[in-house]
């Protein structure tokens, strides 16, 4: 009995951590099928790209070792300078649009006593339209002819404009389309941290006789600051990546006008057929947007 009685912990024991192990081994192999999906269509795509930008290739599967040829081959190209002009650019001028708006739609719609729920949709209800389908929307608004924008001008007696077809006005105008298609969820996350604010400090700040514009000042951006400061650099980074609008709006053009280094990357790929040049020019926007994420968050870390 004594021996019978001694076992019966080490039994317990042994069953436990049998549990234990069973479980473990449960989770490993559901997450073994999305670690196999992103080592198949992530991870291997972009080592086999870095590979790339060292050969020289108009097939995948004949290769040869050109070294560092095809970076300059990229930076004797003049679309190259081009294209990086133009997307800094793109960024620049969505930040400026882009980064302000949602936030202030944000403020708007935290302010809202009635209809809650319906400018909420109204403002997402973009981001569910697909891309590309987008893009032939604002395409027919901006046709210098019969679309939209230019009819509205006709009927206000109002000098009408080439929007895409103008050098001077085609990239403000992609950026107004990216603007309107993806800030629905940027404003969504602000609304987020806006209702995080404890209603307190603005009760206090009312008592202080702060306005309007100090209360925002001074209690809703530094309440805001973290969520602000990183939806800024995924804009930045989404931004130095846009493609569509480019490809289907106005194919890189009027004079390369809106040609970013995405838009040149599939150029060099599927229309030159030279994927070393393209992996080349991709490796160059990984490293870019790599380098300078490191040290945005190192200092906005340190920020006070």
């Amino acid at each position: 009995m004594a021996v019978l009685t001694l076992g019966v912990p080490r039994l317990v024991k042994t069953s436990r951590g049998t549990r234990k192990l069973t479980d473990n081994l449960t989770a490993y192999a559901f997450l073994a099928g999305g670690l196999i999906c992103f080592a198949l269509f992530s991870w291997y795509p972009a080592i086999r790209a870095l590979i790339l930008a060292f050969q020289q290739s108009n097939s995948v599967d004949e290769t040869t070792w050109v070294g560092l040829e095809n970076f300059r081959l990229l930076f004797s190209d003049p679309e190259f300078g081009a294209a990086w002009r133009n997307t800094f650019a793109f960024t620049g001028i969505a930040l400026v649009i882009g980064f302000a708006v949602p936030f202030a739609l944000a403020v708007l719609l935290n302010e809202l006593r009635h209809a809650k729920a319906f400018f909420r949709l109204a403002v997402y209800l973009p981001v569910m339209i697909p891309p590309v389908v987008t893009a032939l929307l604002w395409k027919w608004f901006y046709d210098p002819g019969p679309g939209l924008f230019n009819e509205v001008l006709r009927f206000l007696h109002l000098p009408t404009s080439d929007w895409t077809n103008s050098t001077n006005t085609a990239l403000v105008s992609l950026v107004l389309v990216a603007t309107w298609a993806n800030m629905g969820g940027t404003v969504l996350i602000y609304l987020a941290a806006l209702q995080g604010i404890p209603g307190e400090l603005y009760e206090a700040a009312e008592l202080d006789g702060a306005s309007i514009w100090q209360r925002i000042r001074h209690v809703t951006i530094p309440q805001t600051r973290f969520v602000m400061l990183m939806l800024l650099l995924l804009q930045i980074v989404a931004t130095m990546q846009v493609f569509t609008e480019p490809y289907i709006m106005t194919g890189g053009g009027p004079e390369d006008a809106t040609i970013t280094v995405l838009y040149l990357i599939y150029k060099y790929a599927f229309v030159y057929l030279d994927y070393g040049s393209a992996c080349a020019l991709s490796a160059m926007l990984l490293v870019f947007l790599g380098a300078f994420s490191a040290l945005y968050l190192r200092l906005t870390r340190e920020a006070p």
